[in-house]
């Protein structure tokens, strides 16, 4: 019998060994592309407070990747922003050395997108053409790459609303724009998880890691209910009214709150109340963390948690108190742009913390069988 057979069922050892290390590689790949996408959400909200994001008024994901190259090519793309609303409203009388400006802010934003999209697609090709990806996770790594193709649509589609009548994008493009690019994010972040850490990491089940399992996802999800808030609250500008703490203005709860009919619109427009959701939710995010602190015993020893668990745990309560910190500093200044961009990517971190929580906190999964094909 080969000495690479098949024994009892099981792979041979070697293979295993072979798989691992091909899982280990496809995994740190992941976790870098997703890297890139938390410098493109960073880069995208500066781009956003700095007012470039309308400074390029057409959307060619080809020939688009290459710059002006003579001052022709600058007079030509500086013209068609002028006819813009952006332009005749807010920026009338900018000359070409400002548009310059905020053209390569924006550009830089487009063209990272670009290598992201290049950054994923050719070590997927490499590695599907090496059989080194197993069958199960094609699919997933598919689905990635389409759902990037569907952000870049997104994020033309939200400019779009820019260029026409009024110069700002919608608000619920804005976030329907981040909320994809941070579910791409986080999903690029489980599966590395899983490839990584396949068998989970503890089998415990004490009381604390019970509380812990069942209420981090939770705080996840109200995590990105406080992150779609957010995308509300800078796509109508309401990081730039009530600018106090803990009163809004002179009360805890401003006048005015429902101005718009039907009613339901006022939580996405009216400032005031859009605000007001955003605290309310960084209010219970922040109670939420320090509960599941609590809760899970993350400070002991004998919680029954991993020690990986706890660590993550201590993550998640500090990015949550500095992302609150940080919002609430963003405010009282009236929205910086560093602070604004790290308030920013300080909710990508935090999200970061709790998708791995939950995911080290899942249900300890068998080892990998023999049946596990590869493509």
């Amino acid at each position: 019998m080969s000495a690479n057979a098949t024994i009892g069922g099981k792979a041979p050892r070697a293979a295993v060994s072979d798989r691992s290390k091909a899982d280990r590689s496809i995994a740190h790949w992941l976790l870098a592309v997703a890297a890139l996408v938390f410098c493109m959400v960073v880069l995208g909200g500066v781009t956003r407070l700095t007012e470039s994001g309308l400074s390029i008024v057409e959307w060619k994901p080809l020939i688009g990747a290459i710059p002006p190259l003579s001052e022709a090519d600058w007079s030509a793309l500086f013209a068609k922003y002028q006819m813009t609303p952006e332009y005749q409203e807010v920026n009338r009388g900018m000359g070409l050395d400002g548009f310059k400006e905020i053209f390569w802010l924006e550009y830089l934003h487009r063209l990272l997108g670009r290598a992201i999209g290049v950054a994923f697609l050719l070590p997927f090709a490499y590695f599907l053409i090496r059989r080194r990806i197993r069958s199960r996770l094609v699919p997933k790594l598919i689905a990635m790459f389409v759902l990037g193709g569907l952000q870049g649509v997104l994020g033309w589609y939200m400019v779009k609303s820019g260029l026409v009548d009024r110069p700002e994008v919608s608000a619920y493009r804005l976030a329907a724009h981040l909320v994809l690019a941070t579910a791409i994010y986080l999903y690029m972040i489980w599966v590395a998880l899983d490839l990584l850490n396949p068998r989970g990491p503890s089998s415990r089940r004490g009381r604390g890691h019970r509380i812990a399992r069942t209420w981090a996802p939770a705080l996840l999800g109200l995590t990105l209910v406080t992150l779609v808030a957010g995308a509300f609250v800078a796509g109508n500008d309401a990081g730039l009214a009530y600018n106090t703490f803990p009163l809004m203005g002179e009360a805890m709860v401003p006048a005015d709150l429902f101005i718009y009919d039907p009613g339901w619109r006022n939580f996405f427009e009216s400032v005031p109340l859009v605000q007001l959701t955003h605290r309310l939710l960084a209010y219970l995010t922040v109670l939420g963390a320090l509960g599941l602190f609590v809760g899970s015993g993350a400070y002991g020893t004998r919680s029954g948690l991993s020690r990986e668990a706890r660590l993550v745990m201590w993550l998640v309560l500090g990015a949550t108190l500095a992302q609150f910190a940080l919002g609430l500093s963003t405010l009282l200044l009236f929205v910086p742009i560093p602070l604004a961009a790290a308030h920013q990517g300080g909710a990508l971190l935090l999200l970061t913390t709790l998708i791995w929580a939950t995911h080290a906190l899942r249900r300890t999964e068998p080892p990998p069988g023999a049946a596990d094909g590869v493509s």
